[in-house]
């Protein structure tokens, strides 16, 4: 005999390499055909029969070496529960005892009714639904269900007409029907679709409003299928709109057919390139042109994050808009339309008033001419300087605290000196228009060549005289009032030269001082 081809005893040893299984026991250890059970035990590895009693269970699982769940077959009374696998039959006596499955009980059926061609889904409600067998409407099996509790089912509607009555099928026997009506599905009807207009990237909720949206399977906008839709009602829907172009027709799709359309336009992205005036006082209030493409349908302008006080849009390329209150510095201008937002690029720039503080000189002729210099702040960007209402021609920024202005003519008197830019008009400098000297008389009119000798002046508007000159010579002097100056003479040639004297208002005319030479013996 050749054992090692053919060992003896082989099918033995293979015997006994499997332990023999143990129950040691069942949760729940009673109930009707139909419960599930967990089995609890040793070596339920390879399991190949679970019975109860002498009847073996359909479905069983093993979930490990030490569990299994099964689920009981039809019996009665008590019965031994045992798990058979390669290694025998266990031998422990655990039982499970069959009690009387009580009728399920049908309380609530959600949704009541439904498309004649099924498919919808419907939570049952009720009691004794645990081990279900069946779920119909009427005569007809539901397309499929899950017993989610013993109190609770999910069934898809199979295809049916008119009303019948939905039941559930237990070991324990068939509930009471409850009503489920088969309802013959209408074309749906669309009335409105808000907002009517969106980005072409899509991503707009949209609200569509209308009749019979129960059962709908589709949202379109055109030929593309809405991002996502929800049925919120039979007669609203929110759908997230998809990318496109142009204007498109928004439908719905349901079991009874396509409604009708309504028109959403897909807009592009507000273009802003230009701001006009680009600068403006930090009040605000000033009047703003924007200038660009795709403007039109603007629901919001904004000054950096600030709102617009107001805003006009006057054609797709062009809004007015009243600036708000702003910081010193320059703000991104934003345009909102159903496109989107603008791209940031255009900037308005907020300008604190200009501030004076002072005039040099601070009178000058009526005749005007004079280069006055102001100083102050925020002055380089100044477009008007002003000597009273009349405007200096011309005037020089010479830097942020710095202007040159010529005065222009006036009346004597004073004026205030004002300079306007973006961001508003300065507070005032005074500045006095001066007219100009004049002389009535000299005394004496005579006097020696060697000079020295001191002449009254007498006139009008001789306060704040610069020079007194007898001919081209200057002469030394003092203002008594503005209507009388002493002078002291200065040598010169005989005969006659013409005195005259210069305040800020200029200079007056000459009246004749004559020197005369001494007598000769």
């Amino acid at each position: 005999m050749n054992y090692s081809a053919n060992p003896p005893f082989a099918s033995t040893e293979r015997l006994l390499a499997a332990a023999m299984p143990t129950v040691s026991s069942l949760s729940p250890a009673s109930g009707a055909a139909g419960t599930v059970v967990t089995v609890t035990g040793t070596g339920f590895t390879g399991a190949t029969a679970v019975r109860f009693g002498a009847t073996a269970a359909t479905s069983f699982t093993v979930l490990s070496d030490t569990q299994l769940t099964v689920t009981a077959p039809a019996g009665a009374g008590s019965v031994q529960v045992t798990v058979t696998t390669p290694g025998g039959t266990s031998s422990q006596f655990v039982t499970y005892t069959y009690t009387a499955a009580s009728v399920p009980v049908l309380t609530s059926v959600v949704p009541g009714s439904g498309p004649a061609a099924g498919g919808t889904t419907v939570v049952l409600t009720g009691t004794g639904f645990s081990g279900a067998t069946a779920v119909r409407f009427g005569a007809t099996a539901a397309t499929s269900f899950t017993v989610n509790s013993s109190t609770q089912i999910t069934a898809v509607a199979p295809a049916g007409t008119g009303t019948v009555q939905v039941t559930v099928t237990t070991p324990g026997g068939t509930s009471n029907g409850i009503p489920y009506t088969y309802v013959t599905a209408s074309v749906p009807v669309l009335t409105s679709v808000v907002p009517g207009s969106g980005p072409t990237a899509g991503g707009t909720t949209v609200t569509l409003t209308g009749t019979v949206f129960c059962s709908a399977t589709a949202v379109r906008f055109g030929a593309m299928a809405a991002t996502s839709f929800t049925v919120v009602s039979d007669t609203h829907i929110t759908a997230v709109a998809p990318a496109g172009t142009g204007t498109v027709q928004v439908t719905v799709t349901t079991s009874g057919g396509t409604s009708n359309g309504i028109p959403y336009t897909y807009v592009t992205v507000p273009v802003v390139s230009g701001v006009s005036p680009g600068q403006g006082p930090l009040s605000g209030g000033n009047s703003v042109t924007l200038t660009g493409t795709g403007l039109a349908g603007a629901t919001a302008v904004f000054f950096g994050a600030t709102a617009a006080t107001s805003f006009t849009v006057l054609s797709p390329t062009q809004i007015t808009a009243v600036a708000p209150v702003g910081a010193a510095g320059p703000v991104q201008v934003t345009v909102v339309t159903p496109g989107g937002a603008s791209v940031p690029g255009a900037t308005y720039f907020y300008v604190a008033a200009p501030l004076l503080t002072a005039a040099s000189p601070v009178s000058g002729p009526v005749s005007g001419g004079n280069t006055v210099t102001l100083t102050g702040s925020n002055l380089i960007e100044a477009t008007a300087v002003k000597f009273g209402a009349v405007a200096a021609a011309p005037f020089t920024a010479v830097s942020d605290t710095q202007l040159t202005a010529v005065a222009p003519p006036a009346a004597a008197g004073t004026v205030q000196i004002t300079a306007t830019t973006a961001g508003g008009t300065s507070n005032g400098v005074s500045y006095t228009y001066l007219a100009a000297p004049v002389l009535t008389a000299l005394s004496p009119t005579l006097g020696p060549l060697s000079g020295g000798n001191s002449v009254t002046l007498t006139g009008t508007g001789l306060a704040g005289a610069t020079a007194v000159t007898f001919g081209s010579a200057p002469a030394g002097f003092t203002v008594i009032s503005d209507s009388q100056i002493t002078a002291q003479a200065p040598p010169g040639a005989a005969g006659p030269v013409g005195v005259t004297v210069t305040t800020p208002g200029g200079t007056s005319p000459a009246l004749t001082y004559t020197r005369v030479a001494p007598p000769s013996i």
